[in-house]
């Protein structure tokens, strides 16, 4: 299922417990900032940082990017608490990030609470889930997770976690199995899928070619942990010049044919074009515009 989506190329994240790095987001070129309340913050200081991501949420002006907040654990101490202060409090908030995500049965209760706490603000429109697939057990569950609430928007694959959980040492390794799921499953219900971090900043060509190779499998973008790493992933998701190129001329082509009785042409490369080139030529126009 293939439906317009808010872009996403580059996902930055940013601890909610600086103010300059925050105010740095805000002004930077990333299509998506996702506000981090999990990792990036240590447990005493989880209560001050919530309210410092509320207080950053609407006083900073975030221009057209998609803005959310990565919540703790609902199993932890904080997770509940923080779905429930930021969808009553924090009104221009796009979205909640479920760590850990395991199972629809997480989704439903995010989506409960999300309800009940959000009838304190009136929004233009519904404070949406992504899921943060980083276990075995969610990405075994990702096709009932990313089907588990009309709110879900995303699911977004973390790499680091799931290494862990898989008994992985050394260099992470080519997760193909986790990636595939993960796409189709978000696909299959008309989500966004995320790729993973890549923790080593200072390796541009690393960071490029994984995402490229995500782009290739279908994601829509890539979390960014660094501001440098923002054009890189929007360079990766973006059609280049000579896709663009291609699509132009074979809708040229397929129209032609089309005039003439013809629903497959030879195309720019000198390959047979179809219907299924046609969309995909649409599908690539429409990610460059």
């Amino acid at each position: 299922m293939i439906r317009d989506l808010p872009r996403q190329r580059s996902y930055l994240a940013v601890p909610a417990t600086s103010e300059r790095f925050l105010g740095k987001a805000s002004q930077s070129a990333a299509d998506a900032i996702f506000i981090d309340l999990e990792d990036a913050v240590v447990a005493d200081a989880k209560d001050s940082a919530r309210d410092r991501a509320i207080g950053a949420i609407d006083q900073m002006d975030w221009g057209t990017r998609l803005v959310c907040v990565r919540v703790n654990g609902l199993e932890t101490a904080w997770g509940c608490r923080d779905v429930m202060e930021i969808a009553s409090r924090a009104k221009r908030i796009d979205r909640l990030l479920l760590a850990k995500c395991e199972g629809a049965d997480q989704v439903h209760a995010a989506d409960v609470m999300i309800r009940a706490a959000e009838q304190a603000l009136r929004r233009e429109r519904p404070l949406q889930i992504e899921a943060l697939i980083e276990s075995a057990r969610g990405v075994v569950n990702a096709d009932a997770i990313a089907g588990a609430s009309d709110r879900m928007a995303a699911l977004v694959f973390g790499a680091g976690d799931y290494q862990v959980d898989m008994g992985g040492v050394g260099a992470p390794a080519r997760w193909d199995y986790a990636l595939a799921r993960i796409a189709n499953a978000a696909r299959a219900h008309g989500l966004a899928p995320i790729d993973s971090p890549y923790i080593d900043f200072a390796d541009a060509a690393g960071f490029e070619r994984l995402a490229r190779r995500a782009a290739e499998e279908g994601f829509e973008g890539k979390m960014c942990i660094h501001p440098s790493q923002i054009s890189l992933a929007n360079a990766a998701f973006t059609p280049a010049p000579g896709q663009v190129d291609w699509a132009n001329r074979a809708l040229e082509l397929m129209a032609a044919g089309a005039k003439e009785g013809r629903g497959a042409v030879r195309g720019p490369r000198g390959e047979m074009l179809d219907l299924m080139h046609e969309k995909m030529a649409r599908r690539i126009l429409a990610r460059a515009g």
